[in-house]
């Protein structure tokens, strides 16, 4: 599509300028973000890192497809349809990417539990595809559909809300039963798991005032577009930026991988955990050097509740300092 300069609007000259400046940002976002979970990936216990490496790899594809776009429109005078296209399609994308990593972190995916039981899967699944389906036709403003992206925001905010405050409940039950039982070895893990809850609540409380902000303050007015998309970028980076630094993949608290393996609507116990130090030559009778040793959690389970898991550490392995 052919374009002159004198047809477009002089308000939408600083885009390519911002847009390029974005993607540059975004891009240095996600290679930070992919590089630190490959040379830490010995710390994952699932695909909980890599998945959210691709919400800002996905973001920058979106801002280097729209800085084409302007920067062919004003200095080629060709507003390319394919690469219209492309910032429509990657923009949907990064929407719903976003919105299934929340519930993630929500459910508590590799914090409170190592899977996601099946109805939580199936659930996930619904609500991320009427979520792209309702976003597509608001982008494509056919009416009503603005009316039933702000019922569907709302009632992913109210499952991500609920269960966040389920886990930070399961946490607090737990930390309560450690300085009763006094086991210790378990303090640390759960601690650390709370404090992560207690911090994506409050980044999710910061996304819901800005998307609010941006669904309100969407208008006709070409005169501050661009004043509105660089506070908007902005808000996405920075929100994501913290969301990336707090569940980074990192040498967390000891134990920290202990978990179950599903969640249970059962109350659940934190079972004592004891460590023992050996010699090389007692470690030698032992028919393997890599012992896990699981037992369920369950209060219910009578035959379960002197289970025990014992942690033989290595006489050569490395110790922090």
């Amino acid at each position: 599509m052919e374009a002159s300069n004198s047809s477009i609007n002089e308000a939408y000259w600083p885009l390519p300028y911002l847009y390029s400046t974005f993607t540059s940002i975004w891009l240095v976002f996600a290679s930070c973000w992919i590089i630190n979970t490959y040379i830490n990936r010995r710390f994952q216990v699932n695909n909980l890192q890599w998945t959210l490496a691709s919400v800002p790899c996905v973001k920058a594809l979106q801002l280097a497809f729209s800085f084409t776009f302007w920067y062919s429109c004003f200095y080629y005078q060709t507003c390319s349809l394919w690469m219209s296209f492309g910032v429509y399609v990657t923009g949907l994308l990064f929407e719903t990417a976003s919105i299934v990593s929340f519930l993630l972190i929500a459910h508590g995916y590799s914090i409170t539990s190592e899977r996601l039981s099946i109805p939580e899967r199936r659930a996930m699944a619904v609500l991320s595809c009427v979520f792209y389906l309702i976003l597509v036709g608001h982008r494509a403003s056919i009416p009503y559909f603005s009316i039933l992206l702000v019922l569907d925001y709302l009632l992913i905010f109210f499952v991500i809300f609920h269960h966040i405050t389920q886990n930070l409940s399961l946490l607090r039950h737990q930390l309560t039963f450690i300085e009763d039982e006094d086991v210790q070895e378990m303090h640390d893990a759960v601690y650390t798991k709370y404090l992560m809850f207690k911090k994506f609540k409050g980044a999710m409380h910061i996304v819901a005032i800005a998307e609010t902000a941006i669904f309100m303050s969407m208008d006709s007015s070409v005169d501050t577009y661009w004043m509105k998309l660089l506070v908007r970028e902005w808000a996405h980076f920075c929100i994501f930026l913290y969301i990336g630094w707090i569940f980074r993949s990192q040498d967390l608290a000891p134990r920290f991988s202990v978990m179950p393996t599903h969640k249970s609507k059962r109350d659940r116990i934190v079972p004592p955990i004891y460590s023992i130090e050996l010699d090389a030559e007692s470690f030698k009778d032992f028919g393997s050097h890599e012992w896990q040793i699981g037992v369920p959690t369950s209060s219910d389970d009578k035959m379960m509740k002197e289970s025990i898991i014992v942690v033989i550490q290595h006489p050569h392995a490395c110790r922090p300092i």
